[in-house]
């Protein structure tokens, strides 16, 4: 009885914990998440989608994508990852999409999405805008193109994808296109739930400490100092928002320098949120193979060739100056 009591006191703060942050986070999603919804509805209803999905159409069709997938990707761009879901989830039926099709959407949503606010860290870290932007915006396009022809070359993942959340009807009547959101929206509560218990316990089991210890040798052959690395690691395991924090906070002590603080937000910008983001993408029927693996590579390969190029175009500078 005693030990019952014990565990309650002991389980009780941390449950209290985890749901009061699933609320919070759920919330802030739900502000977002309900409006984008709602005006991806009626722009369905009365025919922009088919508009701007022939609009995008040639750029889609480079990543083997229906046009109308533009639109998802464009509000990530400028929203977040959620409000392409759920731009994503009123879309979604009659597409007949493939696990392929949606690995590459949800490939360059993640190595392209909230732009405003993630291009304002990056700089605030002392990156310049434009080049940021570019590498992350055509980094994306270049990594859906061969994730897209890898994918046909070995026929990988061409059976209709298993989507996890319910598609909301586009042509179907108010009501019954409410009660799918809503469906949507608990389904999203509860995966929210299960990414923050899992993060717990990558936390407590020292995941992300292992993470660190294995990719910051590596990284200083990126062009990135030791004392950077580790910062580099969390933001690409935890997200921009908190290795962009760590670098800002580095930079204002001047003990890094401009051209590794740049490698830093290129290699982040290409690959960051490897936990987090990459379990939500997932839920949407994204493959790890392509989503985490594949990312992962393309964004160490990327950096590595901009970081020589850089080198040579700064050696080949100096030679004209001596």
């Amino acid at each position: 009885m005693l030990n019952n009591k014990v565990m309650t006191k002991r389980w009780k703060p941390f449950l209290l914990g985890l749901v009061k942050e699933t609320l919070a986070t759920s919330w802030e999603l739900i502000r977002i998440l309900i409006p984008v919804a709602i005006v991806t509805k009626i722009l369905a209803d009365i025919g922009m989608i088919s508009y701007l999905g022939h609009f995008l159409e040639p750029l889609m069709r480079l990543l083997g994508l229906p046009g109308e997938l533009g639109l998802v990707w464009a509000t990530a761009i400028f929203s977040s990852l959620y409000s392409g879901i759920a731009v994503f989830s009123v879309l979604a039926p009659g597409l007949g999409l493939t696990g392929a099709q949606v690995t590459v959407l949800c490939s360059v949503m993640l190595i392209a999405h909230s732009l405003p606010i993630e291009l304002s860290v990056s700089t605030r870290a002392g990156a310049k805008l434009i080049p940021i932007a570019v590498v992350r915006i055509v980094g994306a396009i270049v990594y859906g193109f061969l994730l897209n022809k890898t994918c046909q070359l070995f026929t990988l993942w061409q059976e209709p994808s298993n989507v996890l959340f319910k598609a909301t009807s586009v042509s179907g009547d108010y009501l019954s296109w409410g009660l799918d959101l809503m469906q949507n929206l608990c389904l999203i509560i509860f995966i929210i739930f299960c990414i923050i218990i899992l993060m717990r316990l990558f936390k407590a089991v020292g995941l992300l400490g292992f993470c660190e210890r294995i990719l910051s040798p590596f990284l200083p052959h990126f062009g990135m100092s030791p004392r950077a690395a580790p910062i580099t690691v969390v933001g690409m395991i935890m997200g921009i928002g908190y290795g962009g924090a760590l670098i800002i906070r580095e930079t204002a002590t001047g003990k890094l320098g401009k051209d590794e603080v740049f490698n830093s937000m290129v290699l982040m910008g290409l690959c960051h949120g490897l936990l987090e983001d990459t379990l939500l993408m997932a839920a949407i029927g994204g493959k790890f193979a392509g989503i985490l693996w594949g990312r992962i590579v393309f964004a160490l390969i990327v950096t590595y060739l901009l970081v020589q190029l850089m080198r040579v175009v700064k050696k080949r500078r100096l030679d004209q100056i001596t």
